[in-house]
């Protein structure tokens, strides 16, 4: 099975997992990706500030990205 890592970025801060998790395929990544992003979604928007972003990335074996969801805080002022 494919091995897979997640990567959380928030404005500097950047952290990549240690530990590689397998999936069956693509589509079993995906899904709990976003599973997983839904969880933390609430916690996250409480915590943007102004003018912010933060992204979940799904990186490869070779710690390439495969899929990234990215919420972002934009103020038009």
């Amino acid at each position: 099975m494919p091995l897979y890592f997640f990567r959380i970025r928030n404005g500097c801060y950047s952290g990549c997992a240690d530990q590689a998790t397998e999936f069956t395929d693509r589509d079993a990544a995906w899904q709990n990706m976003t599973n997983i992003c839904a969880d933390m979604a609430a916690g996250i928007a409480r915590k943007l500030h102004e003018n912010s972003e933060w992204h979940m990335e799904l990186l490869d074996e070779a710690k390439e990205p495969v899929f990234r969801i990215r919420i972002v805080a934009e103020s038009f002022e």
